[in-house]
């Protein structure tokens, strides 16, 4: 036994002081004997004292197991005093003690001034155990604890024995209590309860939970004893099959494969009914010869419904604000679009499992479609998965193809979600309106399924054969025209329009995106460059004609790389870009407005026109020649804008009179309509209006104001009809320079989706008839046009 004093242990140890040991996870009963490893310096020091006093130790549990060095607050109030037997110094300089316990004690108060815990208590005298209710729950205590042994499987017969000498009740339920498979807190629970009928209630609790539970297990054990003996039969065959592959030459390796590959089946968490189609596959691919040509396919198949997430999905985070924070830190402006992505999450937290609308966006090129649904997925924590929907002809590519094909793979919903790993992840449908119809079938059908929430929890791909549940996936739809998209497809969503920018928001997301995005790419640092707004708004004006802000983020990389040249060859420290440089970066400018020279004579009118890329002014020009009366058409036009030409001809005709126009011209002259960039199809009916005016510029010989764009339908009536896409022609005309745009009176319910900026710097006349189009845009006419102001 050590011998080790502590220096600063001076102060004697009183008799009623006793000396105390913190422990964890064990709890010490009367009479009962345990071992106790210390390490702790002050537990030691508690020991040693306790030794060197022939004194027992005090056996306390610590409230949280956790806590190194315990206080009085950090122990329980009850514990039981031990005698040491034995006290061992480890080799390794563990301490070990072999303590009895003796008594429960209750702690009085802890008493200062030794390097170890110490307490005045109070030991609790046993009560009398010769009372009728007592002696019954004996009884019951010991017929019980006998029954436990027996079921406990390799029970020392030694137990049974001292349960059976036992006379005291008290003795017996701490017996048991310390030796059930009890928490250390329900034993401290026991060891609390001074009552010994409450004791011994406890105690019986806890006994017959746990005979319940050693009941339930030998049942199972006996049921599932047959089973056994059936599946050591089938190892032993099993066995013996791979004895006659090895004879046969065939890999001694394939046991393990089929063995992991029922593991990982179990483990996937498929439905029942697809676990069962993947066992009996696997079935076949053990009796299958590895050689064979079909093992390849069925292992595949086995692979992909083994990495599909079946019952994975990640937790939805919406938090509205958040969400609103990160939409106005990955988009500028779109406030329309960003509302209704708001409401759209909203809803999606306060009712999780109704059903969503699929979103469609629907805009030019490179006004932020995809990065919108990145930054939803961002916004609710979920995966993003992207599928290209562009070209696609074949049905198989949605639905997957069949087994029986060499090759055959899954669809690409399937295969998205895969990649995604979860089965609720944001997956965007890019390109749809570019789907295509081939003699495999039309892709656009095989959507429907995908895209109905009373059908896709239950999809079907042809290569998997089994359901899988889509309907925990956000599907979001781009598109760049809506016009292409099959109508059931359509009404299965709703359309979200993202309109071109003006000049002012491209240059806004230049500054705040676009800028910082390229001095990253060509590692400089806004010490180095500075790209002034004015240099902004020239790049966006002069070289770059687009809906979105691909063409401007490409030009704002050249001109960081022209820095980045100077820099790296130490000629600069700062440049400044200005306008007046751009012409030595970025050569002469691209664009230049033409409409001033287009309508510098009678017959050319300037239009609005709409293109899956925003919208764009369009020239009508129209020349008279000597002739028999024919109206000539070129510029690459459709059906229904050469019927637009004629209806705009038969129309001057009608009003020859009240225009002034010798009607002996349209029999002795041939017309010429030409829209120029002939290398471009154009139609749709918006053109109408203009080419009338061109018309009647011609005939009437006066010229058409240079600042004017016009749009619009037209009826042999002379109605000017409503038309479509006015928010993108009036910002194409407010980049264009134009002054004073036409437009349809039935589109004035249209004005507020119009940008303030293209409001503010224009004047709109909103037309009934054809003669509200000519007295505002020919020139000469007495008439004033009536023209509503921006304000």
């Amino acid at each position: 036994m050590a011998d080790e004093r502590n220096p600063t242990d001076t102060n004697p140890l009183p008799a009623d002081i006793l000396p105390l040991v913190p422990v964890r996870n064990l709890v010490l009963f009367p009479g009962t004997v345990v071992p106790v490893t210390m390490g702790r310096p002050r537990s030691i020091a508690a020991a040693q004292a306790a030794v060197r006093a022939e004194r027992p130790v005090g056996i306390i549990l610590q409230r949280e197991a956790g806590v190194e060095e315990p206080t009085p607050l950090d122990l329980h109030r009850v514990g039981t005093t031990g005698q040491i037997l034995r006290y061992v110094t480890a080799p390794d300089g563990g301490h070990h003690l072999i303590c009895q316990g003796q008594q429960r004690f209750k702690i009085l108060e802890f008493v200062g001034g030794y390097p170890f815990l110490a307490a005045r208590v109070e030991r609790i005298a046993e009560p009398d155990e010769h009372r009728p209710e007592i002696e019954a729950r004996l009884m019951l205590l010991r017929e019980r604890a006998l029954e436990a042994v027996e079921l406990l499987p390799q029970a020392p017969r030694e137990l049974a024995d001292t349960i059976r000498a036992i006379p005291s009740a008290a003795q017996l339920a701490d017996l048991v209590a310390s030796t059930m498979d009890i928490t250390p807190s329900e034993k401290q629970e026991v060891l609390e309860t001074f009552d010994l009928v409450r004791r011994l209630d406890r105690v019986l609790e806890f006994l017959n939970y746990r005979l319940s539970v050693l009941r339930l297990s030998r049942e199972i054990g006996e049921s599932t004893r047959g089973s056994l003996e059936k599946r050591q039969r089938e190892a032993l065959l099993r066995e013996q099959l791979q004895t006659i592959r090895r004879e046969l030459g065939e890999d001694e390796g394939t046991a393990a494969e089929i063995e992991d590959l029922k593991k990982a089946i179990d483990a996937a968490g498929m439905p029942e009914e697809v676990a069962e189609q993947a066992r009996k596959e696997l079935r076949r691919l053990e009796r299958m010869p590895e050689a064979a040509a079909e093992h390849g396919m069925i292992r595949t198949y086995l692979d992909w419904l083994i990495e599909l997430p079946w019952n994975k999905e990640t937790e939805d985070r919406i938090d509205v604000v958040e969400a609103r924070r990160v939409l106005d830190e990955d988009h500028y402006d779109l406030d329309k679009i960003k509302r209704r992505i708001i409401e759209f999450l909203a809803v999606k937290k306060l009712a999780p499992q109704g059903r969503s609308p699929i979103l469609c966006f629907v805009g030019p090129p490179g006004v932020g479609k995809t990065s919108l649904g990145q930054s939803i997925a961002r916004a609710m924590g979920r995966k993003f998965v992207r599928v290209s929907l562009g070209g696609v002809h074949d049905e198989s590519e949605i639905r997957g193809h069949r087994r029986t094909y060499v090759g055959a793979l899954p669809g690409n919903i399937i295969q998205a979600i895969r990649k995604a790993g979860t089965r609720n992840p944001v997956m965007m449908l890019d390109e749809m309106d570019k789907l295509g119809v081939g003699f495999h079938g039309d892709p656009s059908a095989a959507l429907l399924e995908v895209l109905d929430p009373e059908q896709n929890s239950t999809f079907r791909d042809a290569y998997l054969g089994v359901p899988f549940d889509l309907s925990r996936v956000l599907f979001i739809g781009t598109a760049n025209v809506l016009d292409t998209i099959p109508g059931p497809l359509r009404d299965r969503m709703e359309v979200i329009e993202l309109p071109s920018y003006t000049e002012d928001e491209k240059v806004g997301i230049a500054k705040r995106y676009l800028v910082r995005r390229q001095l990253e790419a060509t590692g400089l640092t806004p010490e180095q460059v500075e790209i002034t707004d004015a240099a902004l708004h020239a790049i966006v004006r002069d070289y770059t004609r687009e809906a979105g802000v691909r063409n401007l983020e490409r030009m704002i990389g050249a001109v960081l790389r022209w820095v980045a040249v100077r820099v790296a060859e130490g000629r600069t420290e700062k440049t400044v870009i200005q306008p007046e440089d751009l012409d030595t970066i970025l050569g002469p400018r691209r664009f230049e407005s033409e409409v001033a020279e287009r309508t510098a004579v009678p017959g050319v009118a300037t239009g609005l026109a709409w293109t899956p890329t925003g919208g764009d002014i369009l020239f009508i020009e129209a020349t008279r020649v000597p002739g028999s009366g024919k109206l000539i058409l070129t510029g690459q036009l459709g059906d229904v804008m050469r019927e637009s030409a004629q209806a705009a001809l038969s129309l001057v005709k009608s009003r020859a009179a009240s225009l002034g126009i010798d009607e002996r011209l349209f029999e002795r002259s041939d017309i010429h309509v030409h829209v120029p960039a002939g290398a471009i199809p154009k139609d749709g009916p918006s053109a109408g209006v203009a080419m009338f005016t061109a018309l009647a510029s011609l005939m009437t010989g006066r010229k058409v104001r240079a600042d004017v764009a016009m749009t619009g339908e037209i009826s042999l009536r002379g109605l000017v009809l409503p038309v479509g896409g006015i928010k993108q022609k009036v910002v194409a005309a407010h980049a264009a320079g134009i002054k004073q745009v036409l437009l349809p009176a039935r589109n004035r319910k249209e004005f507020e989706e119009i940008p303030e900026a293209a409001r503010q710097g224009l004047q709109f006349v909103w037309c009934e008839q054809v003669d509200d189009v000519l007295a505002a845009a020919l020139e000469g006419q007495e008439e004033q046009p009536r023209v509503a102001a921006a304000s």
